[in-house]
């Protein structure tokens, strides 16, 4: 999967055959806010999903950011995915 970090619109994204999938995240001092995910209409492969997720765990790791999930989806991957759990700042339990 390749991912594209946007910059100028704040998001992750990747391209499925259904349109453009997409996270959008916020900064403040080191910590990344991932606050929503974007599908194409008719998308829910949350296999597809899980995969962009994984994926962008992996670059928060590479840049040495913490991670505040705000959407509900992502607080419920991290759940299902607890070697995440170490991203998350000190004090902050999901």
């Amino acid at each position: 999967m390749e991912i594209k970090d946007n910059t100028f619109a704040r998001q992750f994204e990747t391209i499925v055959p259904e349109g453009l999938l997409s996270v959008e995240y916020s900064f403040q001092e080191k910590k990344i806010f991932l606050t929503k995910i974007n599908t194409p209409e008719g998308f829910d492969n949350q296999t597809t999903i899980d995969s962009l997720l994984k994926n962008i765990m992996e670059i928060i790791i590479e840049k040495k950011f913490k991670l505040m999930p705000i959407f509900p989806r992502i607080v419920l991957f991290i759940k299902k995915n607890p070697e995440f759990k170490e991203l998350l700042p000190p004090g902050i339990r999901i």
